[in-house]
C-alpha cells in the first residue's frame, strides 16, 4: 500500500474527512460472510432486466454509437422519458429544456444539492430517510434540519412542515421521498395537497424523490410535482421500476431555469452517461412503459406474504405502500440498539436485515423483499422462531 506524505492527510476537505463511508455498504459485506445466511438487505430488484431492453443495448454496441452523447441525454432518451412522466403521472416537461439525465438518482442528489447550496443553507429532511440526502447536503455545506415522522405515520404532516419552515425562514429546500426508503410509506393525493399548500408560501424548492414510483400497491403514485410544479425538483429512473440498477440511469425533472444550472454541476461531473445506457433507458421509457406491471404483482405478494407473517409474530411494523421494504420495530424483549441486533440476527438466525440507526431511527430494522419467495419464507420461518427464544429469556429471568 502506497503511504501519504506526512501532513497532507489534513490538508484534504475538512468535510470529507469527517464523512464517514456507507455503514450500510460495510455492514452487508460483513453480513455476507455468515454461512446460509439469506440476504434481506440490498435494495435492488432480484428481477432481470426486460429482454427488449437488453437487445436495445445491444443494438446500440452494434450500431457502433459509441462517441461522447449530448451532456443532458439523447434526445431520444429526454423525449421517451418526457412522454414517460406524461403519460403516467400527467406531468407537462418540455424534453429540451426541462429534463437532464443522470448516474443514477444518486448523482442527482448531488447534482440538486450542489446547485442550491450555499455554505450554511438549512434542508429540511423528514426521518427516517434515506441517508445520502443528508450526507450530499453536508458535503456541499448545508445545515440539516431534521423532522421526525415517527408519530405521523412515518410521513410528514403539513402541520409539521409549516411549524419549521415559519421558524427557520433562511431555509433553501424541503426534501422528500414517495414511497420512502427504508419505510415504503407513501403520500396519498389529499397529504400532497397539504404539503404543497404550505411549501407554496414560502420562496424554498421542494426536492421530490419518486425513483419508487412504479412499485406502490393499492392506489395509483401522485407526484408532488402535479401539485407544485413551479417549485419541484423531481428525481426519479429506471432503476427499480426496470430492474436497471446496474445501467445506472437517473432523471431530473424541473423548471428550465433550475435545469439549466443543475446541467453545469453535471457536466463536471459526468459529462455524459455512456451511450448504451441511454439507447436501453430510452426503451425503457418507451416500449417499456408497462414493464414493471408483472413485477409489481410479484412484489405485492411477497409484502401481503410479510405482513401476515409479522402480525403473527406479534411484531409492530411500517405498513409499506410501496417499494419493496418492510421497516419494523425491534421487539421490547430484544436489544434496541439496531446494529447489535442485525448482527446477533445474522449470527442466530442466519438472515441479513439493515440496522434502521443507518436511516436515523435507532429501535427499527429494515427488511428488503425484493429476493424470492422460497426466501422470504424461510427468513419468516427463521425470524419467528429467534423471536420466540428471545421473548423466552426475558420470561426465563
Amino acid at each position: 500500500m502506497t503511504s501519504l506524505k506526512k501532513g497532507l492527510e489534513k490538508k484534504t476537505n475538512d468535510i470529507i474527512r469527517a464523512t464517514k463511508p456507507s455503514q450500510i455498504l460495510a455492514l452487508n459485506k460483513e453480513l455476507r460472510s455468515v454461512d446460509d445466511i439469506v440476504m434481506l438487505t440490498v435494495g435492488e430488484p432480484d428481477f432481470n432486466t426486460p429482454e427488449h431492453i437488453k437487445q436495445a443495448a445491444v443494438q446500440d454496441i452494434l450500431n457502433n454509437d459509441s462517441h461522447y452523447a449530448p451532456s443532458r441525454g439523447t434526445a431520444a432518451l429526454l423525449s421517451a422519458a418526457a412522454s414517460y412522466l406524461k403519460k403516467k403521472y400527467q406531468l407537462d416537461y418540455d424534453s429540451e429544456t426541462d429534463i437532464l439525465v443522470t448516474t443514477g438518482v444518486t448523482e442527482a442528489i448531488f447534482d440538486v444539492m450542489k446547485t442550491l447550496i450555499n455554505s450554511g443553507d438549512q434542508i429540511v429532511i423528514p426521518q427516517p430517510t434515506f441517508p445520502v440526502y443528508a450526507s450530499a447536503a453536508k458535503v456541499c455545506g448545508g445545515q440539516i434540519i431534521d423532522i421526525s415522522t415517527a408519530e405521523d405515520g412515518f410521513l410528514l404532516t403539513a402541520d409539521k412542515l409549516k411549524t419549521v419552515l415559519d421558524q427557520n425562514p433562511c431555509v433553501k429546500a424541503v426534501v422528500i421521498a414517495s414511497p420512502g426508503n427504508p419505510t415504503g410509506a407513501a403520500y396519498d393525493q389529499q397529504q400532497i395537497q397539504q404539503l404543497a399548500q404550505v411549501i407554496s408560501q414560502h420562496d424554498v424548492f421542494l426536492i421530490s424523490d419518486e425513483i419508487y414510483s412504479e412499485l406502490v400497491y393499492d392506489r395509483s403514485h401522485v407526484s408532488f410535482a402535479k401539485a407544485l410544479p413551479k417549485q419541484t425538483i423531481l428525481m426519479n429512473g429506471i432503476s427499480k421500476s426496470h430492474a436497471m440498477t446496474g445501467y445506472r440511469v437517473g432523471i431530473i425533472a424541473a423548471p428550465a431555469e433550475i435545469i439549466s444550472q443543475i446541467a453545469v454541476v453535471h457536466e463536471l461531473i459526468d459529462t455524459a452517461l455512456p451511450d448504451v445506457t441511454m439507447a436501453a433507458a430510452a426503451e425503457a421509457f418507451s416500449n417499456g412503459i408497462d414493464d414493471a406491471k408483472s413485477m409489481r404483482q410479484e412484489y405485492k405478494k411477497r409484502r401481503d406474504f410479510l405482513i401476515s407473517a409479522f402480525k403473527k409474530m406479534d411484531i409492530d411494523f411500517v405498513h409499506p405502500d410501496g417499494a419493496f421494504y418492510l421497516f419494523f420495530k425491534i421487539p421490547d424483549y430484544c436489544d434496541q440498539n439496531s446494529l447489535r441486533s442485525v448482527r446477533q440476527i445474522a449470527q442466530e438466525a442466519r438472515v441479513g436485515l439493515t440496522p434502521g440507526a443507518g436511516f436515523g431511527a435507532e429501535g427499527y430494522l429494515r427488511l428488503s423483499y425484493a429476493a424470492s419467495m422460497a426466501d422470504l419464507e424461510t427468513a419468516a420461518a427463521r425470524l419467528e422462531k429467534f423471536f420466540v427464544k428471545e421473548k423466552e429469556k426475558i420470561t426465563l429471568s
